[in-house]
């Protein structure tokens, strides 16, 4: 892993101005009673003689931090993570990895060659800035559109591909959907398809790690704004909020829950504004701006860890590709709309333009790696497609470490099943 710099200035000013003005308006229309607050065991706050609503108008939005314009200058000195060359570098490279490894498999889905996937267009940059403020040994919850984090630990192109053809050297022994990626040698936890079941399991296991002697590693948990509505959520939220447990509850706001636009899915101010209620500390960043990101997410770990308490962040991004390949975005939105978050407002064009400025980038060379890329995803493809599926039986064997009678009677009936009706069955494409 490439050392990163710790130089960048912390980001305090901006929710210091938020924290002033949230306190203006909650006294705002309340005549208290002088020297008489509430002792009641479920709240504590100052009587008032008046009935008033607080409405959501009377409370500004949590403001968007960050660093790069769309130019990729920086707006503010103060806030670059002067980080350097070689990690700048690799966080493109990266990004252009992704990129180009998500269209060359989504087209192998289309050919029928895998069964399944799901793109990370538009939102590289939450991916590698986030992963990039990170240590190694922070473990990892994601949702499923989170494989920039795995590319950023060292994830290799075969391992993607293994696990996309779902083949005898995928980690997850082929049991798993294509993009169902999980690495315990990288503390990434395997993703699972239902929804937020993700967010009470990474405050479980950031609670244990807090209880543990010396604990120096936090719990990161990915999560959409559609994941949010889901009841896990909510208990993720409050039980890492009284709990006091060390984890970062990273939301990917890309506006879309599959169909779903954001303004049907929710009413309040995004789920950013959902932390204050809980209790946690909370920050919202401008997801196509690495920097801002990573910066973000330097703070947050931190915070979590010096004070031993979780954190909110929320990365406004836009989802640029399809939910899926079982899914067509023009059906409820333009191809102008997406033109604008797939060209100015990219992510990888923003940092294009900051490496240009500081003539960090060449083209020629740029071009060459998006070639090799290519060659080297489209090699992997043609072997990792020809490698053999892993043993039928597994299915039996490899889910208690004794086999139950019934499931050792469920394999006796299936393999007699197969020695009658072999012609039905492709055993040969199976390790024996």
């Amino acid at each position: 892993m490439l050392s990163i710099s710790r130089s960048a200035k912390p980001i305090q000013i901006v929710l210091e101005r938020f924290k002033t003005k949230l306190n203006l308006i909650r006294n705002c229309r309340m005549v208290a009673f002088a020297g008489h607050t509430s002792v009641f065991p479920g709240a504590k706050a100052a009587f008032v003689s008046q009935p008033v609503f607080l409405m959501p108008k009377d409370i500004e939005s949590i403001p968007i931090y960050r660093v790069l314009d769309r130019d990729g200058k920086i707006q503010d000195l103060t806030q670059d993570p002067n980080l350097s060359k070689e990690t700048v570098q690799k966080m493109f490279r990266d990004m252009i990895l992704l990129n180009t490894m998500d269209k060359i498999l989504y087209e192998s889905q289309r050919q029928g060659r895998i069964s399944f996937y799901m793109t990370n267009f538009g939102e590289e940059a939450s991916h590698i800035g986030s992963a990039a403020a990170l240590e190694i040994r922070d473990v990892i919850y994601g949702q499923y559109r989170e494989a920039g984090v795995l590319v950023w630990r060292g994830f290799t192109i075969e391992q993607f591909i293994d696990q996309c053809y779902g083949n005898e050297a995928d980690v997850g022994k082929g049991k798993q959907m294509p993009v169902h990626y999980g690495s315990k040698d990288l503390n990434f936890v395997t993703i699972s398809s239902p929804l937020a079941t993700q967010m009470p399991q990474a405050v479980g296991a950031a609670y244990a790690m807090k209880r543990r002697k010396n604990n120096d590693a936090c719990v990161v948990c990915y999560f959409g704004e559609g994941a949010a509505s889901e009841g896990d959520a909510h208990a993720a939220f409050n039980f890492a909020a009284t709990l006091n447990c060390p984890v970062i509850l990273f939301c990917r706001n890309n506006g879309f829950a599959i169909s779903t636009p954001a303004h049907e899915q929710y009413k309040g101010d995004g789920i950013a504004g959902r932390g204050p209620g809980y209790g946690i500390a909370t920050i919202r960043v401008d997801g196509t701006d690495v920097f801002a990101v990573y910066n973000a997410m330097k703070l947050c770990r931190e915070y979590v860890m010096k004070e031993s308490k979780p954190a909110v962040l929320e990365a406004m991004a836009y989802r640029v590709g399809h939910h899926s390949t079982s899914d067509d975005s023009t059906a409820y939105r333009s191809s102008a709309e997406i033109e604008v978050w797939n060209s100015v407002e990219h992510p990888i064009s923003k940092l294009k333009n900051y490496m240009v400025k500081r003539d960090w980038f060449n083209e020629a060379e740029e071009n060459d790696f998006v070639k090799d890329i290519r060659k080297k995803v489209l090699k992997q493809i043609s072997i990792s497609e020809k490698k053999l599926k892993p043993n039928w039986k597994e299915l039996f064997t490899d889910v208690y470490n004794d086999v139950p009678l019934h499931l050792q009677e469920q394999m006796n009936e299936l393999k007699q099943n197969i020695e009658e009706n072999k012609s039905y069955y492709p055993v040969k494409n199976f390790k024996a």
